[in-house]
This record gives structure tokens, C-alpha cells and sequence, in this order.
């Protein structure tokens, strides 16, 4: 829903200033933006997980694959991938792919004009001119929400989605991550009331950073943050869930969350952020979750991970049922598709579809 918030009437320095719940209301508009986790409602990602379902469902016969793929046929989008990426950006074109939403991308910047010394705002605005969306992945944080507020001082302002923005934010991915948990957890009373354990390098996981604040938005959520010391959840994090009034407990004591966790999300170390290699000097081998664990766990709990793995998921518990990582993977393309959809304003059309045809779950 538009607040009436517009980019192009304040200043960035005035922007850039702002908390995040504050800049999540200039995202609402025409066109709406995907920036940050704060910018959601519980509400919001409940229609978005509906119609994500939907989606998947219309998808499995041809006649209604074909159908998706002329909601968004008249459109193309630029799929910006200047940090290394496979699953995410896969995801994202598969999802529009699925809406017929053409697409084009650069996937290393050596390849684009910045070679030659062009400042990546203009990159992006010579991509405003052939695309009417883009779709970006960057090393640099907050640089989505710059693109965003500079499209929108120019003529050609087109939605932007952030697919990961250095270490600070990674909404589509929280946003299949609470997709994977209702899913899980749709015969167990939903999201609300759950113990979820985020494990690993929580300092520069932006997956984590993202979902534990939509966690914030379920009622009696108690998250665990485990991790060594050097790598435990921040501070800024720590103090968004304080003023949501959110439960959590910091340990490095794995052992004892796992028989309590309906969730347990694990993480890899990060070492792609460090100066000189000093993550291989923290000792993370009690950090890690594999067959020996399994009769510590409830029969109900659900084992994610944002992906790429490292040791700190056996491959012996791939089959394990609780194990979920590449359900979860595959649930990016829905909810993607679901968050591109109603990005263009189209959702009705896929919504009365459904409601004619009654796909089968």
C-alpha cells in the first residue's frame, strides 16, 4: 500500500539518514521497491506466500503454465549480478521465466562499461533504458537503495529488487526462508510461538540479518543465535529485536538449542568479506549438525540452510525428512515469482485464475 513516501522528494543524504523501518515507507510506491526486510508486513507475506502457492499450483499443468506465461510477457528485466551467484540468480530468472517476463543480464561488471570507467549509477541508468525492471545483486551495501533513489530522480524510474546487498541485506531470501517455514510448519500452527536457531557466522550473514527481522512480525518467537564469539549476531540486530520485543538468547552451545529448535538454520562462514583470511583461525567444528544429531532433534524439526554448504551440513542427512535445504531452494522461484507479480500489479489475474480452475495441490 503507497504511504505517499516518494524518493524523489528527499534529498539521499537526508535518505541515507533515515532507520530502516522509516525507509521501508518509500519503497510502497509507484513503482514499488524490494530494498529491505523492514519494509514488510506479517500481512504482506502472508498474501505473498498464498499466491506463491498458487503460482506453483497453476504450474503444474501446461494449460496453466502457459497461462502465467502471459502475465508479464510485454515485460523485460535486468538481471545485475556484480558478486558471484548462482541459486539466487537462477532463481530469480527462472521466476521470470515462469511469468514470460524476458529477460537480459551482466553477471561479472568486466564485462560492462565499467571497464572503461563508467560509475555504476550510470550502468544502472543505461539499464533503465531497456529494462522495466531491475534486478540486482551487489557487494556493496545499501547500493540497491542508492539505485532506487536515483532512478527516481530521472525520467525511466522502474522497480528495483535487491538480491543481496554486501552483508547487511538479502530480502528475497528471507522472504523464501519464511515461505519454507510456513510451509513446514503449516500442521503445527504456523510460524507463531516457534524456536528457531540461526547457527554459524551470524556477524556477516545477511540471510540471517533479513530473517530474523521478519521473525519479528510472528507472535512469541524465541530465536537462538549460536555462534563463536567472533562471529555471534551484531549489535544492530540485536537492538531491532529489543524494540520489537522479540525473545532471543545468545549461546555458543549448540547442544543444547538442538532438542528444543523447531527450525534450525545453518550457516557458512563468510570468509569471502575477510581482509586477510582471519575466519580459518576460529574453531566452528561445534557449529555443524550431521547424522549423530538426528536422534536430538524433534521428529519436527526442519533443518534450512541459505546455501552454499560447506562441513557444516553432513550430506548424510540430505534424505532425512526434517532436512529442507533444497525444498527451500526450490520454494526462491515461487515466492520470486509471487514478489514479481504483484511488483508489476498483476497478482488479480493469477488469483481469479486459480479461483476458476481450482488447480490441484
Amino acid at each position: 500500500m503507497a504511504t505517499g513516501k516518494k524518493l524523489s522528494e528527499i534529498s539521499w543524504q537526508e535518505f541515507k539518514a533515515l532507520p530502516l523501518a522509516a525507509k521501508g515507507d518509500y519503497f510502497q510506491g509507484i513503482p514499488p521497491h524490494t530494498l529491505i526486510a523492514q519494509q514488510f508486513s506479517r500481512t504482506r507475506l502472508e498474501e505473498l506466500c498464498t499466491l506463491a502457492t498458487k503460482i506453483k499450483r497453476i504450474n503444474k499443468r501446461r494449460d496453466g503454465a502457459n497461462f502465467l506465461k502471459t502475465l508479464l510477457s510485454d515485460k523485460r528485466a535486468m538481471l545485475y549480478f556484480a558478486q558471484p551467484s548462482s541459486r539466487t540468480y537462477l532463481s530469480h530468472n527462472a521466476a521470470c521465466q515462469i511469468l514470460g517476463l524476458d529477460t537480459m543480464d551482466v553477471r561479472d561488471t568486466k564485462t560492462s562499461s565499467e571497464v572503461k570507467g563508467e560509475s555504476p549509477e550510470d550502468t544502472i541508468r543505461t539499464f533503465s533504458s531497456y529494462a522495466d525492471m531491475i534486478i540486482m545483486r551487489h557487494p556493496v551495501g545499501g547500493f540497491a537503495e542508492r539505485v532506487a533513489w536515483m532512478l527516481a530522480h530521472t525520467n525511466r524510474e522502474i522497480p528495483v529488487l535487491n538480491a543481496g546487498s554486501g552483508a547487511d541485506q538479502h530480502p528475497t531470501q528471507a522472504l523464501l526462508d519464511i515461505y519454507t517455514l510456513a510451509r513446514s510448519f503449516e500442521k503445527t500452527g504456523g510460524i507463531d510461538g516457534k524456536h528457531i536457531a540461526f547457527v554459524g557466522d551470524l556477524m556477516r550473514g545477511r540471510t540471517v540479518r533479513s530473517l530474523a527481522w521478519l521473525l519479528t512480525l510472528y507472535k512469541d518467537v524465541t530465536l537462538y543465535f549460536v555462534a563463536p564469539e567472533p562471529l555471534q549476531i551484531s549489535p544492530d540486530i540485536l537492538e531491532l529485536l529489543d524494540q520489537a520485543g522479540t525473545q532471543y538468547v545468545i549461546t555458543q552451545d549448540f547442544a543444547s538449542v538442538m532438542p528444543i529448535a523447531d527450525a534450525v538454520y545453518m550457516t557458512r562462514i563468510q570468509d569471502e568479506w575477510d581482509a586477510e583470511g582471519e575466519s580459518c583461525t576460529i574453531d566452528t567444528s561445534d557449529f555443524s549438525i550431521g547424522a549423530e544429531h538426528m536422534d536430538i532433534l524433534k521428529d519436527t524439526t526442519v533443518i534450512m540452510h541459505p546455501l552454499p554448504r560447506r562441513s557444516e551440513i553432513s550430506t548424510d542427512i540430505d534424505n532425512d525428512p526434517r532436512a529442507v535445504y533444497w525444498r527451500q531452494m526450490r520454494n526462491g522461484m515461487w515466492i520470486r515469482a509471487a514478489l514479481i507479480l504483484t511488483t508489476f500489479g498483476r497478482q488479480d489475474e493469477a488469483n481469479q485464475y486459480y479461483d476458476d480452475y481450482k488447480p490441484q495441490a
